[in-house]
């Protein structure tokens, strides 16, 4: 908490500028009081802070008038400083600093200014933006506008105010080499720059008081979204290097696009402090190419000093890299290694131990690398490693991924006995991701008695605060196969019998399913949700899930069905989501891939309990002929009182007035992503949604509609609120349309990363994941 300014007494009344100012000012820290009580107190909601007894909006009422009872004038500095680090910077020079003399000087304060993001603050316009650089001239030390796209290069010039900035986050933000240049030459005590190298950019045109600059950068962040080292042959002190790769392989002309580069240019010397080297690329060859001259320069020298080693390709068969096993026995000799991730073709079993051994990594990521499944345990449950308790993020997505079949053996998937050793070693892991793994209860039968459920096994991990399952580990054994013999007789004899009665018997807690009680198949959530008391972001994704709009794959227009979708992916239905209730901090949600779910009762039931909702991604839940839990998806839109981003994706999604009325109880929704391979959507409703929902500043629809009724209404939408919401990103086009992934490339690269695009955000890469 900041120090209470010595020599200062504030006593009596506080004397505003005016009174209708005052009261409101009065009424605005009420409320934010309420805000922080409610966040520091840790609870799920209002009505959960100690010693509340009443309804949790009788509880904010009360909070609100012992706040104003209270008054600011009674508040010490630290306390208010506290609430007043919960308002944006914009609110806070703009709205509260002109109140009163005393908030004018808190206002001010270094622990307020001293570093401040603008990333989502998407009602600030080019005035405002000048307006408040200007302010934070003298103060400011470290300033993201990550994100920020729709800003003008001009106001993006202010930036060279900051003359105290030593951190500069540029990220998403248009600028030519010359732009960058006069930024860079006027920032004396930069060490830190992140930005994007776009096309055209031509390093030859960095002034040289620039080029000086850049020459003592510590830390560098670029996104390539052209073919080019951008300022990297600058930067010789360099300790942290991090690459976003994300170039076409095609211009918009539909040439191809080349990738010739003099390998010279990344010369040894700019690596030889290197301490920490991250890469991540989007699906194409030409950004594997790049990736490749990036790292000619290890192929002759290793730097001592290098410790995080973090490469991300994706697709089955990433170009292969000679240089990778004597990297990664470099990385190993001297055992300070704290992150590693090489593609699944880098690296071989006697590669990981040398990298491994004698080590305690923070971060590691073996994503879809099969090969090093059985190495990866032996090296992190047999000594391989000297400390697994420090150990903080472990990624194993797809580790033990093979083509599905019917007659999957139990040495495909995960053991029971090596995940509960794991819970044992790894006692600080706060991020886990087994997307696209195979667990199957029934194989654990075999097993000792005393050999726990995955889930049972997850619940030692006290501290994890993120986690994807692939949705077969919550399934039971028998109600598995009674759901996939089921589904196959109904295939077998569809056409030869008369078909059932539609409907079935919805959710109702403490009821029983079929012959078989709901807390049997749920009981391992429940193990988990009382383990796992820190939960915040939690993943369910059925083992063969493909999105029609996937992140690290090329965008197709085929039809996606379901044929390596995991047979005991069926068993998760309404009970299961009900029971994921039971993460009462959760913050993050995704479900995807649950054909088993029939209603979506447990959906509504799971939100009601789980208030701090603030992202829920729901995907190809049910069946994909029908939209079956569409009453179920309203009723819970209706009581998603905190949610802020939304994506949707099913087939035939039905966006009418009714499904827009639903959504306009969202109050705080700021993203909106649609999904629809056949669904419809009403113009005039979307509109009205819209218009209701004052935060929304991201609408992204893609569905079967006409090409005439998209573009009518993004015309519509962008026309009428683009001048009160500068960062609106309105986007509505056919899925089926040819010229999609072109649609997709216009598309601010923040906006695709964060939601539209589907993809983990578990246990990503420190400093690439927007969580």
């Amino acid at each position: 908490m900041p120090r209470r300014r010595s020599g200062r007494r504030w006593g009596g009344e506080l004397k505003p500028e005016s009174k209708h100012v005052s009261s409101a000012a009065e009424h605005l820290t009420s409320k934010i009081i309420v805000s922080t009580v409610s966040t520091l107190s840790g609870a799920a909601d209002i009505s959960d802070v100690e010693g509340a007894t009443s309804s949790p909006g009788q509880a904010e009422e009360d909070l609100v008038m012992a706040s104003a009872a209270v008054g600011m004038s009674n508040l010490s500095d630290e306390i208010l400083l506290c609430i007043l680090r919960h308002v944006p910077v914009c609110d806070l020079l703009t709205n509260v600093a002109p109140v009163c003399q005393r908030l004018q000087t808190l206002c001010r304060d270094k622990s307020l200014l001293a570093h401040v993001c603008l990333t989502e603050e998407y009602t600030m316009d080019d005035q405002t933006v000048r307006h408040t650089l200007r302010q934070l001239s003298n103060h400011v030390q470290s300033l993201s506008l990550s994100g920020v796209y729709w800003l003008n290069s001009s106001a993006v010039d202010s930036v060279g105010r900051c003359k105290a900035v030593t951190r500069l986050d540029l990220s998403g933000c248009r600028m030519t080499a010359s732009r960058l240049s006069r930024l860079v030459a006027s920032l004396p005590l930069l060490r830190s720059l992140a930005f994007d190298v776009q096309p055209g950019f031509d390093a030859g045109k960095l002034a040289g008081e620039a080029v000086d600059r850049l020459s003592r950068l510590a830390e560098l962040r670029q996104t390539l979204l052209t073919p080019s080292y951008g300022v990297v042959p600058c930067c010789a002190q360099l300790r942290k290097l991090t690459l976003q790769f994300d170039i076409s392989d095609v211009t918009r002309e539909g040439t191809g696009v080349s990738c010739h580069l003099m390998v010279g240019q990344s010369s040894v010397p700019h690596y030889e402090r290197l301490e920490e080297f991250s890469a991540r690329l989007a699906p194409g060859e030409v950004n594997q190419t790049l990736l490749l001259l990036y790292l000619a320069v290890f192929s002759v020298h290793v730097p001592e000093r290098l410790r995080v080693f973090l490469v991300s390709v994706p697709g089955p068969n990433p170009a292969r890299w000679p240089t990778a096993p004597s990297l990664a026995q470099s990385l190993g000799l001297r055992g300070d290694l704290e992150a590693l991730q090489f593609p699944r073709s880098w690296l071989d079993s006697s590669s990981l131990k040398q990298a491994l051994e004698g080590t305690s990594p923070k971060h590691l990521s073996f994503s879809r690398c099969p090969a090093l499944y059985r190495k990866v345990f032996r090296s992190l449950l047999e000594g391989g490693v000297r400390d697994a308790s420090r150990l903080l993020s472990l990624n194993l997505s797809g580790i033990n991924h093979a083509p599905y079949s019917e007659g999957r053996g139990a040495e495909d998937q995960l053991l029971p006995a090596n995940m509960s050793r794991l819970a044992s070693c790894c006692v600080n892991l706060r991020h886990l991701n087994l997307m696209n793994t195979h667990y199957h209860h029934e194989h654990a039968a075999a097993l000792p008695p005393a050999t726990p459920h995955l889930c049972a096994s997850l619940a030692k991990l006290r501290h994890l605060r993120s986690l994807t399952l692939p949705a077969c580990a919550l399934s039971d054994g028998m109600q598995s196969h009674l759901c996939a013999a089921q589904n196959s007789s109904s295939l077998l004899l569809r056409g030869l019998k008369k078909l059932p009665r539609v409907g079935v018997q919805n959710y109702k807690v403490g009821t029983e399913t079929g012959t078989q009680a709901v807390g049997d198949s749920t009981l391992g959530i429940s193990h988990l949700a009382a383990g796992c008391l820190s939960m915040e972001a939690l993943e369910l994704i059925g083992p063969g899930f493909v999105s029609a709009l996937p992140r690290l794959e090329p965008c197709t227009r085929a039809s996606v069905e379901p044929r390596g979708m995991c047979a005991w992916a069926r068993g998760v239905g309404d009970a299961h989501l009900a029971a994921l209730g039971g993460f009462r901090r959760l913050r993050r949600l995704t479900l995807a891939g649950l054909p088993g779910v029939l209603r979506g009762t447990g959906l509504a039931h799971l939100v009601t309990r789980c208030k701090d909702l603030q992202m829920l991604s729901l995907a190809n839940i049910g069946t994909l002929k029908i939209m079956n839990y569409n009453a179920s998806l309203l009723e819970a839109l209706r009581n998603c009182s905190q949610l802020r981003e939304l994506r949707l994706e099913q087939p035939y999604l039905n966006a009418n007035s009714s499904f827009f009325d639903a959504l306009s109880c969202c109050s705080r929704l700021q993203r909106f992503c649609l999904i629809s391979r056949n669904g419809s959507f009403e113009g005039a409703a979307a509109e009205s949604f819209v218009e209701r929902c004052g935060r929304l500043v991201m609408c992204h629809m893609f569905t079967g509609g006409t090409l005439v009724a998209c573009r009518n209404l993004q015309k519509t939408l962008l026309d009428r609120f683009s001048s009160e919401r500068p960062g609106l990103s309105a986007v509505i086009y056919p899925i089926q349309q040819e010229d999609l992934p072109s649609v997709i490339r216009d598309i601010p690269l923040t906006l695709l990363d964060g939601i539209t695009l589907f993809q983990s955000h578990v246990a990503q890469p420190p400093h690439l994941s927007p969580w």
